[in-house]
């Protein structure tokens, strides 16, 4: 089966590779929509629109959910599943520059206010929403200055509007930015005449326009900015208010700029890591936690475990069994099946869908597949990898489901492809419904929610029936040691052997380990920031999995050594119980970090996050299930028993 799986992948590498080969006919190698453009002087340059963003909603909405100015057919862009799911909605706009041409006091359009758009726009600079554009697939950023650093910071998006009041007044005044000053970055080569974008940039004016006589589209001069007379937009002293009957001229200059930055290291401004310190600091209190644990488990494996081995040993040569102590003790029962076993199978199997989802999206990552530029594909990827990994999960599930004397493959099959899915879409049916109601454009639509569901019953659910029966045909695992008929009763235990105790203390470590790095995820899917340090994620995984080993392995051998044997579902919730600190740091999280207010917003951030748990707690409880059943098969296959 190995043999057959690798030379399966080796097959399909290959396939790729010849593929990829004949596609860019030998070109260089560039990822499939991130291959540089170049770009005469005088081509143009189509700025894209994407959704309207706030932190304070959480709530996406499409560019044209307002009466912002229109081209005369608005066209959507093709999105993939990610970017749906993401709530992107990229279409096109009446920004159109020319390359290396600069513009000035260029009229958009002109709009007037109803009571309907005022109330809108007001809704919206009140939850500070960003408008998001997009120009040779860079997104619009606003360059911030910051007084520890040389290079400036950038903020994705410019401010839709601002609140404000008149020097005298009390009244709160809203604000809109009507003017942008674009600032297009371009490296050109010394022998070359083509260009190439590097950086797309702006900076927003609110600005009360004037002009002279009556409106005419092609003819009408604006007098607070005009480039004949050399009157340009340079700040917000006399702004545009948002009130009902008023009429907003929409403006933009832009202007290029020749940048040394080259093609291939456009997107590190947006990806500059200032805190990588912080990152170190979280790597090196992880490896600390893992050197601990080593240490302990080391002491356990070397020193006690080798005299107990060696002692009891001794006694069988001795026909002193009968003075038997410690984990020895319990060997009649230690492989006895658990009570909800098939659950347990479930839950395992699962947990391999999961790690192998992960474990083959990180390498992706790190190989530079799912980088930014490629907007939405680490959501495709990592769904797409779940649903092929369906095969894994049957081939566990089952595996572990007939060594447990089981025979009805195909019931522990269907639970392994309905269960996790099946919990987890029914909490995102009833956060989409809530979006739904909200008329946001995060909503996921109909059209998207069939393809899901193909993916899960049209592909998943039939590659983990393939698994586990592939998983159920091949010969069931011998336990080392014969399980006795009648249970043995387990004596009373220390306060500390508690299960509910010893369960919620197994789970600080592996939680400890990640905790720093889950700040800066938190920080990038709820603050509308890039994460791209897949290297430190990667490691922080690695240190994640030995922790989650390490003490349920530890936890595992106080339990036995205490004469308690059931350790099967103990051993999954002791590393998996690090999902309620989770939960819980993302409920301090939110009260911390985050400004939400509106009710429904909330309920989305604690429903994804319940969902994020869940399927943390699935993963770290696989983790330590094989730890802990790898040592127990390793300890009682090495001491001889009658």
């Amino acid at each position: 089966m190995t043999f057959q799986i690798r030379s399966l992948s080796l097959y399909t590498l290959t396939v790729a590779a010849v593929l990829l080969a004949l596609i860019h006919g030998g070109h260089s190698f560039y990822l499939p929509g991130v291959a540089p453009q170049d770009f005469e002087k005088g081509d143009k340059l189509l700025v894209k629109v994407n959704k309207l963003t706030s932190t304070k909603t959480q709530l996406p909405y499409s560019y044209y959910s307002l009466p912002y100015c229109r081209p005369k057919k608005i066209i959507d862009s093709a999105e993939n599943l990610g970017e749906v799911l993401r709530g992107d909605r990229i279409e096109n706009s009446p920004y159109v520059f020319k390359m290396r041409e600069p513009q000035m006091c260029k009229i958009v359009c002109r709009i007037a206010l109803d009571a309907k758009t005022t109330k809108e726009f007001k809704e919206k600079i009140d939850d500070e929403y960003r408008v998001n554009m997009i120009l040779d697939n860079l997104p619009l950023v606003v360059p911030i200055k910051r007084s520890d650093q040389e290079s400036p910071g950038y903020q994705l998006g410019y401010y839709l509007g601002l609140k404000g009041q008149y020097s005298g007044s009390k009244v709160d005044r809203y604000f809109i930015n009507n003017h942008l000053a674009f600032t297009v970055k371009y490296h050109k080569d010394l022998q070359s005449d083509p260009a190439r974008i590097v950086g797309f940039e702006v900076k927003s004016f609110s600005v009360k326009h004037e002009y002279e006589g009556n409106w005419n589209d092609d003819k009408t001069r604006l007098i607070t900015c005009d480039p004949h007379a050399k009157h340009m937009v340079v700040n917000s002293n006399s702004p545009q208010e948002v009130e009902e009957k008023k009429e907003i001229i929409f403006t933009y200059d832009v202007e290029f700029v020749p940048s040394d930055v080259k093609w291939a290291s456009r997107w590190d401004a947006y990806l500059l890591m200032s805190d990588d310190q912080i990152h170190w600091f979280s790597i090196v209190n992880s490896l600390m936690i893992v050197l601990f644990l080593s240490g302990m488990l080391a002491m356990i494996m070397l020193r006690t475990l080798y005299r107990d081995i060696s002692k009891y040993n001794e006694l069988e040569t001795q026909e002193e069994a009968q003075e038997e102590t410690g984990w020895k003790l319990v060997h009649g029962d230690v492989f006895r099946p658990p009570t909800n076993s098939d659950l347990l199978c479930v839950y395992v199997g699962t947990g391999v869908q999961f790690f192998g989802m992960l474990l083959v999206t990180m390498i992706f990552a790190l190989l530079g597949f799912l980088s930014p530029s490629n907007r939405g594909g680490l959501m495709t990827a990592m769904l797409l990898l779940f649903v092929f990994m369906g095969i894994f999960a049957g081939y566990a599930s089952t595996r572990l489901y007939k060594m447990f004397k089981g025979t009805e493959w195909k019931k522990i099959a269907l639970r392994t492809a309905i269960m996790f899915p099946g919990i987890v879409s029914a909490i995102f049916f009833v956060l989409n419904a809530l979006i739904w109601g909200e008329k946001s454009s995060g909503a996921v639509p109909f059209g998207t929610m069939f393809a899901l569901v193909f993916l899960w019953f049209g592909i998943s659910v039939p590659l983990v029936f393939v698994g586990s029966y592939v998983g159920f045909r091949k010969p069931a695992i011998e336990d080392p040691v014969k399980t006795n008929k009648i249970p043995r009763q387990i004596p009373a235990q220390a306060w500390y052997m508690n299960p509910a105790f010893s369960i919620l203390i197994g789970g600080i470590l592996p939680f400890g380990a990640v905790f720093i790095e889950l700040f800066f995820i938190l920080t990038s899917i709820w603050l509308n920031q890039f994460y791209y340090i897949f290297g430190f994620l990667f490691l922080v995984f690695i240190i994640l999995l030995v922790t989650c080993a390490e003490i349920t392995i530890v936890l595992c051998y106080f339990q036995l050594c205490s004469e308690d044997y059931l350790w099967w579902w103990r051993s999954y919730l002791t590393s998996g119980s690090s999902a309620v600190y989770l939960f819980l740091y993302a409920t301090f999280y939110f009260f911390t970090k985050l400004e939400i207010t509106k009710f429904v917003s909330g309920v989305l951030y604690f429903g994804y996050m319940l969902i994020a748990s869940y399927a943390f707690f699935v993963l770290t409880g696989t983790i330590g299930f094989y730890a802990c059943f790898w040592f127990t098969r390793l300890i009682y296959s090495s001491v001889k028993i009658d």
